[in-house]
């Protein structure tokens, strides 16, 4: 269960309160990720973390995104990172026309 989600921007609420707040379920941070160190020494235990973006997109994978998803993954035991072909941000709204349906419907699907 997630009860933070966050994207891009909207990563930054999404963690701190996945890190800091008693009782967090989950959090899916969708094309962002910051240091875990930004919010506590570590991550907490028994909450898990998913962090899906683009392999290329210039903002979460060549800004440290994507460093700082594979450190948490790496210390982390019930942390995922996802990465998708492509170089969009913000591939899963819709609205926008950087939508990537293959890549949304596939992050929507995970469990």
């Amino acid at each position: 269960m997630v009860n933070a989600l966050g994207f891009s921007l909207g990563v930054l609420p999404a963690q701190k309160l996945a890190q800091t707040r008693p009782g967090a379920k989950g959090t899916l941070l969708l094309e962002a990720c910051l240091p875990v160190t930004e919010f506590a020494a570590t991550w907490p235990d028994g909450v898990p973390a998913q962090v899906p973006g683009m392999d290329a997109d210039p903002f979460f994978a060549m800004e440290g995104d994507v460093d700082a998803a594979r450190a948490l993954v790496k210390t982390t035991a019930d942390a995922e990172l996802f990465l998708y072909p492509g170089d969009r941000h913000l591939f899963t709204d819709s609205s926008l026309p950087s939508y990537d349906e293959h890549a949304a419907t596939q992050v929507t699907d995970r469990r």
